[in-house]
């Protein structure tokens, strides 16, 4: 069993903050849609549903609370997305070399994601950025650590990390509000999906606009 860490771990958000993926998801999301004959919003909408829990997404596009019809766009969205959608995705530039200066100064790096821990880690290998992480924690498909902050805690105890010695790294409000519940410091980048008035209304404590901004922050640290 490993002991207590020394330095700064860090928590990466995926979607918005590590890779882009607009298309997959939009396309998805698109898919399950038009199976169920519901009408499908523009693109640039859907795009402002890329981040937060799906099962969240679908109630709003579908106007629903029914439980039933959530789960029902959600396994026709898998269907798609566990084929097509989960490599329409593409690795930010700097993002890598970002990760490889991370890596050299903090005590570890882990990714913490509201995307499917079973996407996510077939996503961050697939790409080659499996090696920059001690493990990917994700969401479980029956709904488990949707909640983003519910995600976090779940870490901090499997990996016996102190909340003082923890950052989260993303791109929208919800990394921001998870971090603060847990007791986490938080940096919010801009290349991704949130805006910067999201990421301050939410309380963020650095904003980043480059990874490498962000790699020089963390050199510093």
């Amino acid at each position: 069993m490993q002991g207590p860490l020394k330095r700064d771990v860090l928590l990466f958000d995926l979607d918005g903050t590590l890779t882009d993926p607009k298309a997959g998801i939009v396309g998805s999301i698109r898919f399950a849609l038009d199976q169920l004959t519901v009408e499908c919003p523009g693109e640039d909408v859907l795009g402002r549903f890329i981040g937060p829990s799906l099962r969240a997404t679908f109630a709003s596009l579908l106007n629903t609370r029914d439980t039933d019809r959530i789960e029902d766009a959600m396994t026709l969205f898998r269907e798609r997305f566990a084929v097509t959608g989960l490599f329409e995705n593409q690795v930010y530039d700097g993002v890598p070399a970002m990760l490889e200066r991370a890596s050299r100064v903090c005590g570890a790096t882990y990714v913490a994601t509201s995307k499917p821990a079973v996407f996510a880690e077939r996503i961050v290998k697939h790409f080659g950025l499996d090696k920059h992480f001690r493990k990917v924690y994700g969401a479980e498909l029956d709904g488990r650590y949707d909640d983003k902050a519910e995600l976090l805690a779940h870490l901090l105890a499997a990996e016996r990390v102190a909340p003082e010695l923890a950052v989260m790294i993303g791109d929208r409000a919800g990394d921001v509000r998870a971090a603060k519940a847990n007791g986490l410091r938080s940096i919010g980048v801009l290349w991704g999906y949130g805006s910067e008035q999201e990421l301050v209304d939410a309380g963020v404590e650095i904003l980043c606009q480059t990874p490498l901004e962000l790699a020089n922050h963390l050199s510093l640290a």
